[in-house]
């Protein structure tokens, strides 16, 4: 009895570990992404990049707005966005592309940092709220963040790379919207869609907030 509590107590240990290198995280390339940004009393999901918002939405699935209680909301689409009414705390946003090179994508947004843990599957969490430290979580567990791409809405891009922790740490100098930006291609994938199984798939996350200083 004592040898297999001993073995679920390493097991344990390992899991993060294994999820952690389940996660190939690219490098400092800034790719087409999906993020949130709060207008008064609604959320935009835009789609490209913070600079350059593609002018229509790509074809994409299942895109809905996400909660941590699991309610629904209604979701208006505009040609360049989707629009949803902003609740009490941070907003999170969900959706799939299927890409003509046959990878799969899937987007996953957040919008402010209040609140301490994930609920997307792939997610940046601050370590405290309104905190400047973030930690990348994978399905419920903590990956190395490698590094994270940066962009605000005055133009600046960074690129930071982890802490030994696996954190990142970022300075927010420049008032506005800042993006947080990772991008992770699932080893040994193996999901199907339709009746087509997909190999490269990959997990484009965002984590946007508004700074003051």
């Amino acid at each position: 009895m004592h040898q297999v509590a001993e073995r679920s107590r390493r097991l344990s240990w390992l899991k993060p570990l294994y999820l952690s290198a389940s996660l190939l995280l690219a490098g400092a390339a800034h790719a087409q992404t999906l993020w949130l940004e709060r207008a008064g009393d609604q959320v935009h999901a835009r789609v490209g990049e913070l600079a350059a918002p593609l002018p229509a939405l790509p074809a994409l699935r299942d895109a809905k707005p996400v909660w941590p209680d699991g309610r629904s909301v209604p979701l208006n689409t505009a040609a360049d966005r989707y629009s949803f009414a902003a609740g009490d705390g941070d907003a999170r946003f969900t959706a799939t592309r299927i890409g003509a090179n046959g990878v799969l994508t899937y987007f996953q947004a957040r919008h402010g940092r209040k609140e301490t843990k994930a609920v997307n599957d792939l997610e940046l969490v601050p370590t405290e709220p309104g905190g400047n430290t973030f930690r990348l979580i994978f399905k419920g567990y903590p990956a190395n963040a490698g590094r994270v791409n940066v962009e605000t809405a005055a133009g600046w891009r960074k690129t930071v790379a982890a802490n030994q922790d696996g954190t990142v740490t970022l300075d927010t100098p420049i008032p506005g919207l800042y993006v947080l930006q990772v991008s992770a291609k699932l080893n040994d994938a193996n999901v199907t869609i339709d009746g087509k199984k997909y190999e490269d798939v990959r997990y484009v996350a965002t984590l946007s907030f508004e700074a003051s200083r």
